[in-house]
């Protein structure tokens, strides 16, 4: 049974792309999950693993925590947390998410500082430090990327996004020049209304086709949204909802790969935003 899932998990890792040491930034949060993870253009807590841009949104505290259990193993959870406050004209924000088990393990931490420039510009950058380890045979290896995102607002209704992970392509070994790939991503987010919201965006990378995300939004009331998304490379279907209580909000999403099947995910986040400011 041991050997199945080692075997289970290399072939998810092969067919999993975003899984492979180092092609980061991995897709974090439950909001973004049940958008197909077209989430550059958001304005939460969670910004601080998708575009740090959305910090300049924020005004108030906010913090959360997140896991998934990719296609149901637990040699391939991800866990993660996020914590953002107010600072100056922006704000100021701590980010943290880990991948795999004792076998590997690939972590990073983030500080990262995003704020406003006038009505409709905002700008956001983070520094990482990233850890890759594999047991016996690879050791560990350890660096330090930086990120940097934008956003454009065009009224009340349209925004686009544009984001850059590790433009530089930090070193992690000697060995053969191993680098951490460079990243770059644009999207858009349209809102209908205040209860519907529709976002979209392309992801490329060096020597790998370019992946498109898409997804929808609806609030029916302030305290809850629902949402659904596809996203190529892989082909994945995702559906979500949340549930605001008070001060604390339930995010719920899931993903179908056709292949190596379903994929739970869970969130918690304190003192979010509301469904109609973000």
């Amino acid at each position: 049974m041991r050997l199945h899932k080692l075997l289970f998990a290399a072939l998810a890792l092969i067919l999993f792309k975003p899984a492979v040491a180092g092609q980061d930034p991995l897709p974090v949060g439950a909001r973004s999950a049940g958008l197909g993870h077209a989430s550059i253009t958001l304005s939460d807590v969670w910004c601080l693993h998708h575009n740090q841009a959305g910090l300049g949104n924020l005004n108030r505290f906010s913090a959360g925590v997140y896991y998934e259990s990719r296609f149901m193993m637990p040699e391939m959870g991800l866990n993660a947390a996020a914590m953002a406050m107010p600072l100056g004209k922006g704000a100021l924000g701590f980010s943290f998410r880990s991948f795999g088990y004792k076998a590997y393990q690939d972590a990073k931490l983030g500080l990262a500082y995003g704020r406003k420039f006038g009505d409709n510009l905002n700008i956001g950058m983070q520094l990482n430090y990233q850890r890759i380890a594999f047991a016996d045979f690879y050791g560990q290896r350890s660096t330090f990327t930086a990120e940097v995102g934008a956003m454009y607002t065009f009224g009340s209704r349209l925004t686009l996004g544009a984001h850059v992970y590790n433009p530089g392509q930090a070193k992690l070994a000697e060995y053969d020049n191993e680098r951490v790939p460079a990243l770059i991503r644009f999207g858009g987010q349209y809102r209908f209304s205040k209860q519907v919201m529709m976002v979209a965006e392309v992801e490329g990378a060096l020597y790998a086709n370019p992946t498109l995300k898409t997804g929808i939004e609806y609030a029916p009331v302030p305290a809850l949204m629902l949402r659904a998304g596809l996203s190529s490379t892989p082909r994945e279907g995702h559906f979500g909802f949340s549930v605001l209580l008070k001060k604390l909000q339930i995010d719920v999403a899931g993903s179908f790969h056709p292949v190596l099947g379903f994929t739970p995910k869970m969130g918690l986040t304190f003192n979010p935003a509301s469904s109609y400011e973000r």
